[in-house]
């Protein structure tokens, strides 16, 4: 088995006005600001309200969580100088994504032209993880196994209750409006790296994407990089939960690697069964009940997730990150981002909702930086 297991993390962050609680457009002197601080680990995003950011490659998670700490940081000291702030949340909780502006970049451009409004209505954040793999073939290998743990993945991080001051009954509203999308949803199963260039290589030499970068599978082999990058996950509004999050899904590469030492694998169930479960962890995040296929029963999330913490143990500790994992636990008992955002709602005076679980936001980025 390979012995290091790199590990990158790109966020997506909303920006919104510290006055009126509303999105706001990233000023250029912002950006400038923080291309300069952060180089290349900024960019713009497809709307200007929104704003990217990527950890270097890390060895580790305690890595990563110092690299992401300064991002976060960065981005905020940098936008409160102009009256702005960061929310890690997958959907602003009132925003209309109609009144919001493009990006004048070449690339959005293309894929507005390409998509319409398909593409303006991606108000949407996310979180995505990039686990090193040092073969192509072992990537593609591992995305039908890893593709099994992706619907709990997504409900530990459902953090997309609400969309334009509407509760809309979902954990993950984002996830609704990615699968808008084409070339979207769980990845297909695939014999071979081969076999992956020949499917998407027929997409490019038809001039219909220009390159695999366009192919936005919830689990997918990086078209920059030799990791596999799992897009999953709603952002999380605090730092912990996104380095848990972010050491799940390198400890559970290295598990299926380590049954694979063994002559041994997960078994790769139908992408239909994977998508119930993919639905319910939309729909109700840790609250209810995921399918578990092997005993073929509706199992409470916290049994799931003790599970999965058995499974994965001797891999986390391998790698230093069981602790990051195990404190995801106070997702399942105090309840995902999503509940907390319905909670904070529940509680603020009539019609100022919004502006509660928005001032809720800007705190719980800063709770643990």
């Amino acid at each position: 088995m390979q012995s290091k297991f790199t590990i990158g993390i790109e966020e997506e962050y909303l920006l919104v006005d510290k006055d009126s609680l509303a999105l706001a457009d990233t000023p250029k002197a912002l950006m400038e600001a923080c291309r300069a601080a952060l180089q290349d680990q900024v960019s713009p995003e497809f709307l200007q309200c929104q704003i990217e950011i990527g950890t270097k490659p890390c060895e580790t998670v305690a890595d990563a969580r110092d690299d992401l700490c300064h991002l976060r940081r960065t981005i905020a000291d940098l936008a409160g100088q102009h009256n702005l702030a960061p929310i890690a949340a997958s959907c602003h909780p009132f925003s209309d994504w109609k009144t919001q502006e493009t990006t004048d970049k070449q690339r959005y451009s293309q894929l507005e032209v390409e998509l319409g409004d398909i593409a303006r209505r991606m108000l949407i954040c996310g979180m995505h993880v990039h686990v090193g793999i040092d073969e192509d073939d072992l990537r593609i290998d591992l995305m039908p196994q890893l593709s099994y743990f992706l619907p709990h993945l997504l409900a530990l991080s459902a953090s997309s209750p609400f969309w334009q001051g509407e509760n809309t009954g979902l954990a993950s509203y984002r996830l609704t409006v990615m699968d808008n999308m084409p070339r979207t949803g769980l990845p297909p199963q695939l014999a071979s790296w081969a076999e992956y260039t020949r499917t998407t290589d027929t997409l490019v030499e038809l001039d219909i994407i220009e390159d695999a970068s366009k192919i936005w599978w919830d689990l997918r082999p990086s078209s920059h990089y030799p990791t596999l990058e799992s897009r999953i996950c709603d952002v999380q509004p605090r730092l912990s939960h996104a380095i848990g999050l972010a050491g799940l899904t390198q400890a559970l590469c290295r598990f299926l690697l380590r049954l694979r030492d063994s002559n041994m694998r997960w078994r790769a169930y139908d992408r239909f069964l994977i998508s119930e479960n993919r639905w319910r962890a939309q729909r109700y995040g840790t609250a209810e009940a995921l399918i578990d296929f092997g005993d073929l029963k509706l199992k409470p999330f916290e049994t799931l997730f003790e599970e999965i913490i058995g499974l994965i143990a001797e891999d986390a500790e391998a790698l230093g990150c069981l602790n990051e994992i195990c404190a995801l636990r106070d997702l399942v008992k105090d309840g995902t981002s999503a509940e907390r955002q319905r909670q904070v709602w529940a509680k603020a005076p009539e019609g100022k909702g919004g502006e509660a679980v928005v001032r809720h936001l800007i705190e719980e980025y800063h709770a643990d930086l």
